[in-house]
């Protein structure tokens, strides 16, 4: 059986994209709920110390691990040299914190960060763009494979690879050292099928990040051609089990394939609305029980 472990990201308490949700909640809070939940590990956020020795403390403290941590990259304006400068004090902190993966997402463009513009204003990209990008990734997921660290590519709403047509054409253009994270979330938010992708790419799957979606909320923000922060802040989030993502098929079908690794609750919601302790709580226990339903076994 494969194994995994559960991890979360600290979006559940706070939100890096839109500071002034749980802006008043310190690292600890984060922290000490997300180990009472009963979780192994966390991905980075703004909160989290940036020095390897700082970082080791504060985690150790709870026993947890590091998971990963975002990397905006840049592939479309810059060289794979001057990517690979950029991202060394980023891949400096994964590797020294034992990190395997690095989730990295070209932001050229994008627009998930900015209220102010909708989803449908995502960028497009042009055959010379997704050359350059797939090329770009090719130099980088090379030198990261080199370094003992996986790049894992994290399709997202509101960027240049959204869609389940992206996923594909970012896969079937780009070297086995540039992984996948499979995001349920942003795959059903963008129309796509996590079974489909889970068949076509189990095996650069590195990563996987469990966020549920409300059905009545994503069709809300699509016809009134909404924002991706509005969407947050509607409610178009939930952890696992809580909202209208099927999870199962494609998590067995990981799981038959050998995946090895985390699988992460990230969830973004207004914590004065959305108590975190308490969907850290149901997002554990739901995950836990899909992750054995599925066939894993769950290491602590």
């Amino acid at each position: 059986m494969s194994s995994v472990r559960l991890g979360i990201n600290p979006l559940t308490w706070t939100n890096d994209d839109l500071p002034s949700l749980g802006s008043e909640t310190p690292l600890e809070t984060c922290l000490s709920e997300g180990r009472e939940a009963g979780f192994s590990g966390f991905e980075l956020g703004n909160k989290f110390p940036r020095t390897p020795e700082a970082l080791s403390k504060v985690l150790d403290e709870h026993a947890l691990a590091l998971v990963s941590g975002w990397y905006s990259g840049h592939v479309l304006t810059r060289s794979p040299e001057e990517e690979i400068e950029a991202l060394q004090d980023h891949l400096h902190l994964l590797k020294a914190c034992g990190a395997k993966v690095m989730v990295f997402c070209d932001v050229t463009g994008c627009v998930h960060g900015d209220q102010a513009r909708p989803l449908s204003q995502r960028p497009h990209l042009s055959d010379e763009d997704w050359q350059r990008l797939t090329e770009g990734l090719n130099v980088v997921g090379d030198y990261l494979k080199d370094q003992g660290v996986h790049l894992v590519y994290h399709h997202h709403l509101g960027t240049a690879v959204e869609s389940q047509a992206d996923v594909i054409r970012l896969m079937d253009n780009t070297r086995d050292s540039v992984g996948l994270l499979l995001d349920f979330g942003h795959l059903v938010g963008a129309g796509g099928d996590p079974l489909e992708i889970a068949r076509r790419y189990s095996a650069r799957i590195k990563h996987v990040h469990c966020k549920d979606i409300r059905r009545p909320v994503l069709d809300d923000v699509r016809n009134r051609d909404k924002s991706f922060l509005d969407g947050v802040l509607d409610g178009l989030f939930t952890v696992p089990g809580d909202g209208d993502v099927d999870f199962l098929p494609a998590l067995e079908q990981l799981s038959a394939s050998g995946y090895s690794g985390w699988l992460v609750v990230e969830a973004e919601q207004d914590p004065q609305i959305a108590h975190p302790l308490t969907y850290a709580r149901l997002g554990h226990r739901n995950l836990h029980s899909l992750a054995e339903q599925a066939g894993f076994t769950v290491d602590q």
